[in-house]
C-alpha cells in the first residue's frame, strides 16, 4: 500500500475553513475575531477519497488533524495481518503524539474508509499559533488529557471483557460503526475472527426474541 496524501478532492461539498472550525470549537471556546483569522490562515480544509492512507508504517507524523466527516481506520500490520485498534469519526481529533514528541517514525496506518473531509494543520503551523496565542496550548493539553481519560477506560473495558462483552460495549457506546464498517474489520477491533462475530451476533439476537 502506498500513501494518498495528495488523492484529496476539492468540490463544492467541502465546507469551508469557517464552518469546519466552527464546528471543532462549537460549545468549547469562543474565539475572538483576531484568533479565528489567525486559525483559519493555518488550517486547510482537505478531502481524501475512501482508501486514502493518512499515514503508513515508517513514516513520521507531520500533522494533525479533525475529523469533519468521515471514519479513519488506525490498524497494524502483522505478518501480513491487518489489526484495527481504533476508528475515528467525526469531532474527533487524530494525531500521533509518540512520533511527533520522540521524532519516531509511526508503526501503524491511518486508512480513510470512507469518502472523509479533514480539517490539517502541520506541527509547524501548531507550534506557531501557540506562540502567538499561548491559551491555545492549554486548551489543546486540556483536551488532550480528556481523550487519554477516554482511551486509557476503553483500553481497560477491551482488557478485562470478553469479546461477547465488548461487542455489547460497542452497541452501547459506538452504535454508528455497525453501519460504517465491515464486519471483518469489526471483528478485527473486538479481538476476533469474523465467524466468531457472527455467532456472537446471533447469540444475542436470540436471547433478545426469546424475551419478546
Amino acid at each position: 500500500m502506498t500513501a494518498s496524501h495528495n488523492t484529496y478532492l476539492y468540490s463544492s461539498s467541502v465546507p469551508t475553513a469557517e464552518e469546519a472550525l466552527h464546528d471543532c470549537v462549537s460549545g468549547e471556546i469562543f474565539l475572538k475575531p483576531e484568533e479565528m483569522q489567525a486559525v483559519l490562515g493555518l488550517v486547510e480544509i482537505k478531502r481524501f477519497e475512501k482508501g486514502s492512507l493518512l499515514l503508513q508504517e515508517g513514516q513520521y507524523a507531520k500533522e494533525c488533524y479533525y475529523n469533519v466527516q468521515g471514519c479513519i481506520r488506525q490498524f497494524y500490520l502483522k505478518k501480513g495481518e491487518e489489526k484495527t485498534t481504533f476508528f475515528y469519526l467525526e469531532d474527533q481529533s487524530v494525531s500521533s503524539l509518540n512520533s511527533t514528541i520522540a521524532d519516531k517514525p509511526v508503526d501503524y496506518y491511518l486508512e480513510c474508509t470512507e469518502d472523509t473531509i479533514l480539517a490539517v494543520m502541520s506541527h509547524e503551523k501548531e507550534e506557531e499559533l501557540y506562540s502567538r496565542f499561548p491559551r491555545f496550548e492549554t486548551l489543546c493539553r486540556q483536551g488532550l488529557e480528556r481523550q487519554i481519560a477516554v482511551y486509557h477506560n476503553m483500553l481497560m473495558a477491551y482488557m478485562t471483557s470478553s469479546p461477547e462483552e465488548r461487542y455489547l460495549n460497542l452497541l452501547r457506546d459506538r452504535p454508528q460503526l455497525l453501519d460504517r464498517v465491515p464486519q471483518y474489520q469489526l471483528a478485527s477491533y473486538l479481538g476476533v475472527k469474523p465467524e466468531s462475530l457472527s455467532r456472537i451476533r446471533k447469540r444475542i439476537l436470540t436471547r433478545k426474541e426469546l424475551r419478546s
